[in-house]
């Protein structure tokens, strides 16, 4: 069964090139919000959803169907969750 993943990272961060990195390690498909490189109006809403699951708007934060949220570069976590 496929995953939904989406990855609200920043282009500068090492967890979150390290994030991206497990993941196609693990060969599994995902998007990737950088939130830094976002402008103007796209930016905001991208900053109020990762808020919403995220409230301390630290990256990354990882979300996998929609309802489970990882904080920070987990990689037990994240392949627990993934069943992997």
């Amino acid at each position: 069964m496929n995953k939904t993943i989406t990855i609200f990272a920043l282009s500068t961060c090492s967890h979150c090139k390290a994030a991206k990195k497990f993941l196609s390690d693990l060969d599994v498909a995902f998007d990737v919000k950088e939130v830094d490189l976002l402008e103007g109006e796209e930016k905001a809403m991208v900053i109020d959803e990762v808020k919403r699951y995220n409230p301390r708007l630290t990256f990354p934060t990882i979300i996998i169907d929609g309802d489970k949220v990882i904080i920070g570069f987990q990689d037990r976590e994240i392949k627990e969750a993934l069943g992997k």
